[in-house]
């Protein structure tokens, strides 16, 4: 099943079941993912979805950021249901151990030896770990073993 049928399951899920705050999440999500297609021109593969997931996640763990700076804990409690909602449709996220085993294995096929040499790095990792790992923590991983 795929990911989009698996959302418009869960919506119809949450219209029976009267969850409000669901309910709201998916449909946003759908509303997301509709706009890419509209933009793309074409059905959206898994891969696209879930870079489309990954986009709104990166949003929900920005205004979590943000509304715990503000205070605002029943919009981080929001935003946070959002955040599990969007979790369980992408793939699972790989280990910080099997992060470093990649990042290492790419510094040593691009030959960086410097931070300046990053971006070498990030391009090599992340086509092996879409939508399985964060590239905020990738890059702090990959800065701080071409720091040593």
């Amino acid at each position: 099943m795929s990911i989009i049928s698996r959302i418009d399951e869960d919506i119809k899920k949450a219209l029976k079941a009267g969850e409000k705050e669901a309910l709201t999440a998916l449909r946003g999500l759908k509303s997301d993912i509709k706009y890419k297609q509209i933009d793309k021109g074409e059905e959206l593969t898994d891969d696209d979805v879930i870079a489309v997931l990954n986009s709104a996640r990166k949003k929900r763990r920005d205004s979590i950021e943000q509304f715990e700076k503000g205070g605002r804990d029943d919009l981080v409690q929001k935003e946070r249901f959002g955040l599990a909602l969007i979790e369980k449709y992408l793939p699972e996220q790989i280990s910080e151990e099997k992060l470093v085993e990649i990042i290492k294995k790419a510094i040593d096929d691009t030959g960086a030896d410097s931070p300046a040499k990053i971006g070498l790095v990030m391009k090599a990792v992340m086509p092996q770990v879409k939508g399985q790992a964060d590239g905020k923590v990738i890059n702090q991983i990959a800065m701080r073993l071409l720091s040593q």
